[in-house]
């Protein structure tokens, strides 16, 4: 059996060219649902992972979840090395850096003086406490509807990429944004907002990437696909 830890375009796209069984985390009350056996919900750190890869005779892991998913990622990695299974993080390449961003090394850095006064958040749901204290307005955007603590003065925006260029410029327009925060996950889905940003001279606050354990890793699907035939499953 192999294992797809999905949740991504990439964990999709790869479990329907490959026969497998893909685990999402179930953060997300919809979620995109890949073609083939899925199942959702955590495994119980990486004692449970072992011995689910164990009982279910798991041949290969590929790790294609969000670039910020950092906690599976390492407890994967950890379990395929205790249960002796061949693993492979899928990360699509992050975004092209351009002149006026900043480059911070997490969320809470980003929170730490942050420049402007009205602000296009693109984070995520669950970084929203950091910002909780900061004095500036928050358009912020996700596709599930947040928790407190958040920010005194914000605007929530429910919604689920792609997005456009014309649509990003459209809504930064309106709202005044004077900075845009959000992670270096990559992908298309999400990089409209960064050309928009370019294009009104907008600043940008990038989130670094956390550093990936010392794994084979590829960015695209083909490569996973390849590298499954070569690891036998």
């Amino acid at each position: 059996m192999i294992l797809i830890l999905g949740g991504t375009g990439e964990a999709r796209e790869l479990a329907s060219r490959v026969p497998a069984v893909s685990s999402l985390a179930g953060r997300v009350s919809a979620p995109r649902l890949p073609v083939g056996e899925v199942r959702i919900g955590g495994f119980g750190g990486v004692d449970g992972l072992v011995r689910w890869l164990r009982d279910n005779d798991v041949h290969a892991v590929v790790d294609a979840t969000h670039p910020f998913a950092r906690q599976i990622t390492a407890n994967a990695f950890e379990a395929c090395s205790q249960v002796g299974v061949p693993f492979l993080v899928l990360r699509r390449p992050g975004f092209t850096p351009a002149d006026g961003w900043r480059w911070v090394d997490g969320v809470a850095e980003a929170a730490r003086d942050l420049p402007g006064e009205r602000v296009f958040l693109t984070t995520g749901r669950q970084d929203l406490a950091e910002f909780a204290a900061c004095p500036q307005w928050f358009l912020a955007r996700m596709v599930e509807p947040p928790e407190p603590p958040m920010p005194h003065r914000i605007e929530v925006l429910l919604s689920r990429g792609p997005f456009t260029v014309d649509g990003e410029l459209e809504l930064m327009r309106s709202r005044e944004i004077d900075v845009l925060v959000t992670k270096d996950s990559g992908g298309s889905m999400t990089s409209a907002k960064l050309e928009a940003a370019r294009q009104l001279g907008v600043p940008v606050v990038v989130v670094r990437r956390p550093p990936l354990p010392p794994a084979e890793t590829v960015a695209d699907v083909d490569a996973a696909v390849r590298w499954l035939g070569t690891a036998g499953a």
